[in-house]
């Protein structure tokens, strides 16, 4: 009976948990109005929304250079620029595009060693809303000292309060909720143990990408 009734409160506090999660992600769109930052970052997804986001605020002057993080292998730059909104001009100057990503976790330090490359201070963190919570942690955690301003791409089918009674919407968020709790227990673990993340070795990589060598200011 000890134990059915402690599973029972595990299961209420996950549930409580997941719930506040959501309300969490849900509060982050609409976006607000990001302040002036030294560059953006975007972590590719199912949609080109983000890319575009990212291109957007490039244009209204809120970044120096964007990152596009996770890009495709076989998605050619050409190509990737057709899909994205503004001028040839500012993608071709100032949008960079990193390959070697392919989890959240391989985004923080691709962005990580792109933005020690490029000297830069702060962020704008351009993902999908249910996915910025652990985006924000495998960021912080690769690249601390760094200051993040979320700016979050609505999810609508997350948009509804009651996205826990359809099947699709009801998985997304679980298991994300489940990706940001291993995140979060996987840091928590390492803060006890004194480990760390080094960003080395997707350094070289990322500078080759940024097009500069390793601490070169831009």
């Amino acid at each position: 009976m000890k134990f059915l009734a402690l599973l029972g409160i595990v299961a209420l506090v996950w549930l409580v948990g997941l719930f506040a999660f959501a309300e969490r992600v849900r509060g982050l769109t609409p976006a607000q109005e990001p302040a002036r930052a030294d560059a953006i970052v975007a972590l590719t997804g199912p949609s080109a929304e983000r890319v575009n986001a990212a291109v957007r605020l490039l244009e209204q002057g809120k970044g120096r250079r964007v990152l596009i993080s996770g890009v495709n292998r076989e998605v050619r730059r050409q190509e990737l620029r057709a899909l994205t909104p503004g001028s040839n001009r500012l993608f071709n100057c100032c949008v960079d595009l990193g390959f070697e990503a392919e989890t959240t976790t391989g985004n923080a330090q691709e962005i990580a060693a792109w933005a020690h490359a490029k000297g830069y201070d702060s962020l704008i963190v351009v993902t999908s809303d249910y996915h910025m919570p652990r985006s924000l942690v495998e960021i912080r955690s690769a690249a601390p000292g760094i200051e993040l301003t979320p700016y979050a791409v609505s999810t609508p089918a997350l948009d509804d309060s009651r996205w826990w009674r359809a099947a699709v919407t009801a998985r997304r968020m679980t298991l994300e909720y489940m990706k940001y709790l291993a995140v979060l227990t996987r840091e928590g673990v390492r803060k006890l143990t004194g480990g760390s993340v080094d960003p080395q070795p997707a350094m070289e990589a990322a500078a080759q990408t940024a097009g500069v060598k390793t601490g070169a200011k831009s």
